[in-house]
């Protein structure tokens, strides 16, 4: 089967999980600027949260205009990852609220651990089911980044419980280093 509704369906979904998550932001009761300062925190862990969701968009579209088909199998790692994307609204809520804890930091590094994995998991069956001449396959070989991302996610998460703004910052670092597409994919 082709892509086109395996993309369009993804497109829905991470629509909806930044429709939720913008949602989740409330405007503070009171028009002073203290009042504004006081969510500010909700409104960076949306910001990061965002810009999340907005580098999985667009490397699995770039992901997804090199792979003419799909079977069974890449729908299924797809759901995967979307289930973990999904849940990004939550952690990003109980982060911005309770910025300063250990546990929704740490689990918000388990669900940008775990989502990381499950796109990496998408790649190694949509490589597995095609030819030698998939672009996919020759592109993925090195993986630098994506090896590297899924390392600073496990160390992030222990560290949560020591410095939390530690983690903070690891997970910033890995969104600087996706926030541009892979050029690999986009030259294919």
């Amino acid at each position: 089967m082709k892509t086109g509704r395996l993309e369009a369906f993804s497109d829905g979904v991470l629509a909806i999980v930044i429709t939720i998550m913008v949602l989740e932001m409330k405007a503070p009761e009171n028009t002073d600027l203290k009042s504004l300062l006081e969510i500010f925190p909700i409104f960076l862990s949306y910001l990061l949260s965002f810009i999340y969701l907005g580098i999985y968009w667009n490397n699995h579209h770039h992901l997804l205009q090199v792979t003419p088909k799909v079977n069974g199998k890449i729908l299924w790692g797809n759901l995967h990852l979307l289930f973990w994307l999904s849940l990004i609204p939550f952690a990003t809520s109980w982060v911005g609220e309770n910025y300063a804890a250990p546990l929704p930091i740490a689990l918000y590094g388990v669900i940008l651990l775990m989502a990381a994995i499950a796109y990496w998991i998408l790649e190694i069956q949509l490589i597995n089911f095609h030819d030698e001449n998939f672009p996919l396959k020759r592109i993925t070989q090195r993986g630098a980044k994506e090896h590297l991302s899924i390392i600073i996610y496990i160390l992030a998460i222990p560290t949560a419980f020591i410095n939390s703004w530690i983690s903070i910052a690891c997970f910033i670092f890995v969104a600087i280093i996706w926030i541009i597409p892979d050029r690999r994919l986009e030259r294919s």
